[in-house]
C-alpha cells in the first residue's frame, strides 16, 4: 500500500485550507493520543475503582473523554472534502469547499464566557506569581477532619489528623483561588489571609496557582471548537503534571498509588515544591498567551470562509 504525502496547508480566503487525507489523519492521530490518555480512567470507572489522583481531570472537569476523543482544527481553518462529521457538530458551517468553524454563531452564543475568559486570562497574565502557598490549600480541606469529615476518605493522612492540624495552624495560608478555597472546611476559612470570592476572581488570580493553571484546561474545552485539539491537549498535559504534583505535596499519603511525598512541613519539601511550582508557572504563560492568541483571533477574524 502506497502512503499518499500529505499536501501542504495553504492559506485562502483568510483561512489555512486543511487537505482532506491530511485531517483524516490528524483526526485518528489524536482520537489515537486520547485512547492511551483515558483507558485508565474508563478502566477504573467500569470496575467502580477510584484513583485519587488521575481521577480528577475527568471528574472535576466537565470533558468527558468522549468529548476529548474530537479533533478539531481551531479557528482560522478550512477542512476540504465531502460529508465531514464535523458539518454536524455545533458551531460548523459547510461551505462550497468544506467546514469551517462559525465565527459569528460561537461569539454569538459563547459571548459571555469569552469575555470573562479574556479578562481572566489577561489579567492573570499580567500578574507576578506568587510561590509561597507550598500547596496548603489541600491541607485547609481536611483541617479539623475529625469535626468536618474528610475529602478522600478512602487515603490516609500522612501525619494523621493531629499533625495535619498542626501543619495548618503553624502556617501563613494565602489561598487566591476561589475554585479551592471554597473547599476549605468552615474551620479553616477564617485561616486564610485573603478571602476570594466568585466576584473577585479575575482581579485574586496569579500564575503561581496550581489550580488557575490546571483550569487552563477547563477555559481550553470551554472555547472548544475555536481553540484546536492541540492546544486542548497541551493544556490537559500540564492540568495531569500539576494534579500529580498537587497530591504529593497534599497531607494524604499515597504511597499505595506510587506517589513520594513532597513534605511540605518541612524547608527541603518546601523549597521542593516551590522550584517545581515555578517552572509550571513559566509554562502556565506560554499556555495562557496561546489561548489569548485564539481570542484575539476569533475576535479579529471576519467569516471570510467561501460560501456555499
Amino acid at each position: 500500500m502506497v502512503t499518499q504525502t500529505p499536501a501542504p496547508a495553504e492559506a485562502t480566503h483568510g483561512l489555512t485550507v486543511i487537505p482532506e487525507q491530511e485531517h483524516r489523519e490528524k483526526a485518528a492521530a489524536h482520537q489515537a493520543a486520547v485512547d492511551r490518555l483515558t483507558e485508565g480512567f474508563l478502566a477504573r470507572r467500569h470496575a467502580g475503582v477510584k484513583h485519587p489522583v488521575e481521577d480528577f481531570l475527568f471528574t472535576y472537569y466537565s470533558h468527558s473523554p468522549g468529548k476529548l476523543s474530537r479533533w478539531h482544527p481551531g479557528v482560522g481553518v478550512l477542512l476540504q472534502g465531502d460529508q465531514l462529521d464535523h458539518a454536524e457538530w455545533k458551531h460548523y458551517r459547510a461551505t462550497g469547499t468544506g467546514v469551517t468553524l462559525d465565527v459569528e454563531g460561537f461569539r454569538r452564543d459563547r459571548a459571555s464566557m469569552i469575555g470573562f475568559a479574556r479578562r481572566l486570562l489577561s489579567t492573570t497574565a499580567a500578574t507576578p506569581a506568587q510561590l509561597g502557598c507550598f500547596g496548603l490549600h489541600e491541607w485547609a480541606m481536611v483541617y479539623k477532619s475529625v469535626e468536618h469529615g474528610q475529602r478522600h476518605d478512602q487515603v490516609p493522612l500522612r501525619l494523621g489528623p493531629s499533625g495535619t492540624d498542626e501543619v495548618v495552624e503553624a502556617a501563613n495560608i494565602r489561598c487566591t483561588h476561589f475554585d479551592a478555597y471554597r473547599f476549605y472546611t468552615p474551620s479553616a476559612k477564617p485561616l486564610n489571609a485573603l478571602e476570594p470570592t466568585r466576584e473577585s476572581q479575575t482581579q485574586m488570580e496569579q500564575p503561581g496557582c496550581l489550580h488557575a493553571n490546571m483550569d487552563l484546561y477547563k477555559w481550553a474545552y470551554k472555547l472548544i471548537p475555536a481553540v484546536s485539539s492541540d492546544l486542548l491537549l497541551e493544556c490537559f498535559d500540564l492540568a495531569s503534571r500539576i494534579r500529580e504534583l498537587d497530591m504529593r505535596a497534599s497531607p494524604y499519603d499515597l504511597s499505595d498509588w506510587g506517589y513520594e511525598p513532597v513534605p511540605i512541613e518541612t524547608p527541603a519539601g518546601r523549597a521542593a515544591y516551590a522550584r517545581a511550582q515555578k517552572g509550571f508557572a513559566e509554562e502556565s504563560q506560554v499556555l495562557r498567551g496561546k489561548l489569548l492568541a485564539v481570542l484575539d483571533q476569533l475576535e479579529g477574524l471576519e467569516d471570510r470562509a467561501p460560501q456555499p
